[in-house]
């Protein structure tokens, strides 16, 4: 990317929010994906790089979290600011204060804000309010944070994200949505295999189809994971039972029951395939063993990018 354009697209988005990847263009997008591999390098190369010095970024927490919480906090720290862990529980949004009064006030104390929460206009509604950036840690509608990871990962060990092809079996959740959107913004081709009753949301997946269109690559939804896997260069699963839907555990397993990831069903994707999942995962379940810890499995290259990822969407924005 040249040095002009580079520029361009740092001084676009400075002050912006984070709250879908639809939000972004796919030289954005890429912009970012780049800039967290330089961060990540400077961090391995021990280089001290710290543009967010004197700065604090709130994290508004209704669900818990691992990487979200730890990964947002180190790498707030490293670009040299501060991180604020603020429990729904210890806010008065947690005693019925509207969105937009804590969304003002914390504006007042904070550089940037992010929130990991349930409904998707919560966050839609914090960022109206904020006159700081708001990213989004994660919603039921959508977690751009970790497929930003989930890509610059893939391009890490592929060295090109352009025409390769990402198969999803599982839940047309959060996950399926982002990694759809991300996937056409960047060229890449998606199949979702998900079953009855359990599709990603219409609306998410036409706007993805859309954007597919634009980029010269496609997304398919289906019933049958085979046909999804088909030929995949990625293969990504996640929980069948998303935080909130624990109550539909048994339910959910007796309908996923034919979209586990396993030794019969990579069999269909490429041979140097390689498998990743956003975890936390429950092996046995929607993964085998042999599969999740075998010599595709990149979940902790993926896992650590959640860090770099973050930490660039932070430079960038805050």
């Amino acid at each position: 990317m040249q040095d002009t354009v580079k520029e361009e697209l740092a001084i676009n988005l400075k002050g912006r929010d984070f709250l879908m990847l639809g939000d972004y263009t796919p030289q954005e997008i890429r912009y970012l994906i780049d800039l967290a591999i330089e961060l990540k390098r400077k961090q391995k190369a021990g280089e001290v790089y710290q543009p967010l010095k004197g700065k604090t970024l709130g994290m508004v927490f209704e669900k818990s979290s691992t990487r979200t919480r730890v990964s947002f906090e180190v790498g707030m720290y490293q670009l040299g600011g501060q991180a604020l862990f603020l429990s729904s529980n210890d806010l008065q949004i947690g005693r019925g204060e509207p969105i937009a009064d804590t969304a003002q006030v914390l504006s007042r104390y904070l550089d940037g804000i992010m929130i990991r929460t349930y409904a998707h206009r919560t966050v839609v509604e914090l960022a109206r309010a904020a006159t700081v950036p708001v990213i989004n840690g994660l919603t039921d509608l959508s977690h751009p944070c970790q497929v930003l990871a989930d890509y610059q990962t893939v391009l890490e060990h592929k060295g090109r994200l352009e025409g390769l092809k990402i198969a999803y079996i599982g839940d047309g959740n959060n996950m399926a949505h982002s990694l759809m959107m991300g996937a056409a913004k960047l060229g890449m081709n998606i199949a979702v295999a998900s079953p009855e009753g359990y599709a990603p949301d219409a609306d998410m997946t036409q706007n993805a189809k859309d954007v597919a269109s634009r980029q010269g690559s496609t997304v398919l939804v289906t019933q049958d994971p085979k046909e999804a896997i088909a030929d995949a260069d990625i293969v990504y699963t996640d929980v069948w039972a998303s935080m909130g839907f624990e109550q539909e555990q048994k339910e959910r397993e007796i309908a996923f029951a034919a979209y586990q990831v396993n030794e019969e069903l990579v069999k269909y994707a490429k041979s140097d395939y390689l498998f990743m999942h956003c975890l936390p995962a429950h092996r046995g379940e929607e993964v085998t063993e042999a599969i999740i810890d075998g010599s595709h499995s990149i979940i902790f290259d993926e896992a650590e990018n959640r860090l770099h990822a973050q930490k660039a969407i932070m430079a960038a924005i805050m």
